[in-house]
């Protein structure tokens, strides 16, 4: 019992006492009727008051919420304050993520994938190598480096959800080597702060939809035919449709010399519109996109506009089974589609910039055997317009994948994977080149 109401229900009895002695004492002292009447409209009047004060006091305490349940005996709590004492009152922390080994053997045959490129450790289509001698053997690649970690903060503020979320992953630069230590900078994918309908931060663009992603070994999969970019923006979101300006780069195609250029020279950022519609079969969405395309030099400034569209979604067969597709098409595509797998703009002779054109695609089936074990098919393409008298032959023309996994679930949240890959990428002057990996995965989530 709380202490102060202790103190008032003893307060009240004593009254009650004084209360029903009151006559007795009066008419020892003073018999007069007028005396006693007074006297008992005096206790009276305490008694009333006595019980507000402790009918105040149980309404404060109902209005409290719960105390905690009791520790165990023997326990201490881990900590005697908030977890964050700056934090908004009521904000709820969470935090997960997953451990996850990835373990690949690969197979060119047209020369190797550079050691220590992202080619080697998850499917790249750009990184497939075209025109270089097989050297007839394989090569095994193991890493963490996917390993992920998010922390999470929500509360509500004048009735408006507030969420700050962060997430990290070890994707980073080599900070040790293969001979020693494995050793990997953090790298962080999210972080951003939503408040009702807005949202500010880095996280997926708009113009992407993860949902629609199959469930695969590889870090994405169908990497070819997928929209892929986390960036940082501003986006407001009502209902089923959603609207973001977002960090603008350029990708561009030099005039018939050397590696592709990457511009920072935008001077606005790329637009996205998105519409969603959810339904108990799944869901389907609908995506546009707006930029700018600019190069300077210390002699030109060039620009270009480029516009594209994205639809895509999951469509479920029954309990086990379903479908997931993504097509993809537009001008100053590049950036945004397979990593970056075309440029967004080639250069032409006076240095102005044209639009490259391209599209992509994917189609995947997931079936589900029983509660422990699933399965993935899925095939995967790109292709680019590009203009071989701007460019020359070695930009990539088009590249494709077929893969098909199966994921067994020995435990909750234990994954143990293995998916087969094959990839074909092509150069405009017509060479080609082909991979084949078996990926391994155990991954932890938690």
């Amino acid at each position: 019992m709380n202490r102060q109401t202790h103190t008032a229900r003893k307060r009240l009895s004593l009254a009650l006492v004084i209360a029903l002695a009151a006559p007795g004492l009066a008419l020892a002292q003073d018999a007069s009727p007028q005396s006693m009447e007074a006297r008992i409209a005096q206790l009276e009047q305490l008694v009333q008051g006595l019980k507000s004060e402790l009918e105040a006091q149980k309404a404060a305490m109902a209005a409290q919420p719960p105390a905690p349940a009791p520790l165990p005996a023997g326990t201490q709590p881990i900590q005697a304050s908030t977890i964050s004492p700056a934090a908004n009152p009521g904000t709820k922390f969470s935090y997960g993520g997953f451990i996850k080994l990835d373990a690949m053997v690969t197979d060119t045959s047209d020369g190797e994938i550079a050691d220590g490129s992202a080619g080697r450790l998850f499917y790249l289509p750009s990184a497939t190598p075209v025109g270089g001698a097989d050297e007839d053997s394989a090569d095994l690649d193991m890493h963490a480096q996917f390993s992920r970690f998010w922390f999470s903060a929500d509360t509500e503020v004048n009735g408006k959800k507030v969420k700050g979320y962060i997430e990290a992953d070890l994707f980073g630069n080599a900070n040790g080597n293969e001979q020693s230590t494995n050793t990997y900078g953090l790298t962080i994918r999210h972080a951003y702060v939503s408040w009702d309908k807005w949202l500010a931060g880095q996280t997926w663009s708009n113009f992407q939809d993860v949902a629609a992603l199959p469930d695969a070994v590889d870090f994405v999969g169908p990497t070819e035919g997928t929209i892929f970019v986390r960036q940082a923006q501003l986006r407001y979101t009502n209902g089923p449709w959603s609207v973001s300006l977002e960090n603008p780069e350029t990708t561009v195609s030099p005039f018939l010399a050397g590696a592709r250029i990457s511009s920072d020279d935008n001077s606005v950022p790329d637009a996205t519109l998105r519409y969603l519609h959810k339904a108990d079969w799944g869901h389907f969405t609908v995506a546009g996109l707006a930029r700018q395309l600019r190069y300077e030099t210390a002699t030109t400034s060039e620009s270009d506009t480029g516009f594209a569209i994205s639809v895509s979604g999951k469509w479920n067969l029954g309990a086990n089974d379903d479908l997931r597709y993504m097509v993809s098409t537009g001008s100053g595509i590049g950036r945004y589609l397979g990593f970056g797998l075309g440029s967004d703009a080639m250069q032409e002779a006076d240095g102005s910039l044209d639009a490259l054109d391209g599209y992509g695609y994917f189609v995947a089936w997931r079936h589900a055997f029983n509660p422990k074990l699933r399965g993935n098919l899925f095939y995967s393409a790109a292709s680019f317009d590009n203009d071989i008298g701007l460019t020359g032959g070695g930009v990539t023309k088009s590249a494709s994948s077929l893969h098909a996994n199966l994921i067994y679930s020995p435990l909750p949240k234990i994954d143990i994977g293995a998916e087969l890959i094959y990839g074909d990428r092509e150069i405009e002057s017509g060479l080609d080149g082909d991979l084949r990996r078996l990926h391994l995965h155990v991954k932890y989530n938690f």
